[in-house]
């Protein structure tokens, strides 16, 4: 059995389940009654892992009434208020037995006097009631004291709203917001609980809860506000006897415990909210059986890089095999031992790796130069990444280049990172135009080598051996006759052997 949460931080109060048993008057002016009501709440909370308070209503009658109206009994609160008052000794009484029960001790004062008494009783929380939740003498006396406040919000107009939220956030309070609804009981139909997100997302940060006047025996509602996110919830509560009935709003011991436990079976099945939710390990096995593996569409060396055209993909799916979601454009898979046709990848056969962040790094700083350069690039421009001794190599060798336009003439831009070469290599079908437009670029044509800067233009002729550099970074055009792909001959013939040389992004530019 779970005790309740004694000598209770208040550090991260509003952030964990806080449930709220909103006593009011329900003690009906008889001390004895409310420490039965604590008392049987008490036994009734214990065994749910939440943390409990047991909130008081105070009122100051002698300066809260006018004068003229003191004893009146056709109005109906001040009859009501007049005939369930505490002394101050009472008061006290029940503060202490919410403590010695391991409740939070929490009150609603309505006028400024209460606020002073509700703390010298040693009361944790301080209340705002909806119909004072832009009493402004009330909360000016409110914020003096360093209680963690909650406010209801039946009723109360958005910009009021507004206003009291910046004046609590600039007195550096720790408060929460309840969405309430101020009818009692309140209808199903009447309960606003879309509410909860509105306030969500017009208070950032604030932790937001909800205080119920509904049917007692209604459970739905509170599992609702939990799927809803709240942390924070309030009921009345009150213990019927032959001397007392009990109103239709404010719930026995045995409807708490129900609508605890449907809280508690809410929060169960809402599982996880900060951060992605980790598989279990049955869910982890039946999900990876269903996918496809990848097999070996003939016989594959051990070392060689395992592309496209090499696999297949295919069930049942077996331990330790490499899948298909497992393959992209970004993980590169090498054999690590022979693999023979028709025999599946496995994770012990195959090595694995994720160029991924270095294919962001390489947008990252390309977008960088041609913002420098303010060189404006088409929509939906495809990026075409170069690197001619694989990726681990692409900071020495390598470029990207966007193709702008490819009919009967070409135009490109390339860009060259900083530190970054181009192998030597020549062209028997296009002639181009090399226009410089940001950076200084290091040329080197049939073996000479130029820089150049912004505004300059070289042409390369069929047939003309050339590469490139660039220490700080060059974005250029390369202006030419029709590209075509077979075109390109390296001096180095290594480069010719790499058929994955190149790597085409698509969507990079947002």
């Amino acid at each position: 059995m779970l005790s309740l949460l004694k000598g209770i931080s208040m550090d991260g109060l509003f952030k964990a389940p806080l449930f709220v048993l909103e006593m009011a008057n329900n003690h009906m002016g008889d001390v004895e009654h409310g420490l039965a009501i604590i008392r049987e709440f008490g036994a009734v909370c214990r065994p749910f892992p939440f943390k409990f308070a047991v909130k008081l209503q105070y009122r100051h009658l002698d300066s809260l009434v006018h004068p003229d109206y003191v004893g009146r009994t056709d109005i109906k609160y001040i009859k009501r208020f007049s005939e369930t008052r505490l002394t101050r000794e009472d008061t006290s009484a029940l503060v202490a037995e919410i403590k010695a029960q391991g409740f939070i001790a929490m009150c609603t004062p309505f006028d400024e006097t209460s606020v002073d008494l509700l703390v010298e009783d040693g009361v944790e929380i301080l209340k705002i009631a909806s119909c004072s939740c832009n009493d402004w003498p009330l909360l000016e006396r409110a914020v003096t004291t360093a209680l963690p406040m909650v406010l209801s919000t039946a009723g109360v107009a958005i910009d009021d709203l507004d206003n009291v939220v910046s004046f609590l956030q600039n007195r550096h309070k720790q408060f929460a917001l309840m969405h309430c609804v101020g009818e009692y009981p309140t209808a199903l139909d009447k309960l606003q609980l879309n509410q909860i997100g509105f306030l969500q997302q017009r208070y950032p940060g604030v932790p937001i809860g909800y205080s119920t006047h509904e049917d007692p025996a209604a459970t739905a509602p509170v599992g609702m506000a939990v799927a809803k996110g709240c942390a924070v919830f309030e009921k009345h509560i009150g213990l019927p006897t032959e001397k007392y009935a009990l109103n239709n709003y404010s719930a026995t011991p045995a409807q708490i415990e129900l609508w605890l436990r449907a809280a508690a079976e809410a929060y169960a099945c809402c599982g996880v909210s900060e951060g992605r939710s980790e598989p279990t390990i049955a869910e982890a096995a039946s999900l990876f059986s269903l996918r496809r593996g990848a097999f070996a569409r003939h016989p594959i060396g051990t070392g060689q890089r395992i592309t496209n055209d090499d696999v297949f993909f295919a069930i049942p799916t077996l331990p330790g095999h490499v899948t298909a979601n497992d393959w992209s454009k970004y993980h590169h898979y090498y054999a690590t031992a022979d693999i023979a046709a028709n025999q599946p990848l496995l994770t012990e056969t195959t090595r694995s790796v994720d160029t991924r962040d270095t294919m962001l790094d390489i947008v990252k700083r390309v977008k960088l130069l041609l913002k420098q350069g303010n060189v404006v690039v088409p929509g939906q421009a495809q990026l075409e990444i170069s690197h001619h001794y694989g990726l681990e190599r692409v900071n020495d060798y390598g470029i990207t280049m966007i193709t702008v336009v490819n009919r009967e003439y070409c135009k490109k831009l390339i860009v060259v990172l900083p530190g970054q070469k181009h192998p030597t290599q020549y062209h028997k079908m296009k002639e181009e135009t090399f226009h410089v437009l940001h950076g200084s670029l290091d040329l080197t044509l049939d073996g000479v080598t130029e820089t150049y800067g912004p505004g300059s233009v070289a042409v390369v002729a069929r047939g003309v051996e050339h590469g490139f550099a660039s220490n700080e970074g060059a974005v250029f055009e390369e202006i030419s006759s029709t590209h075509h792909k077979d075109d390109s001959y390296y001096l180095d013939p290594e480069i010719a052997r790499n058929t994955e040389r190149k790597t085409y992004l698509s969507y990079w530019l947002g």
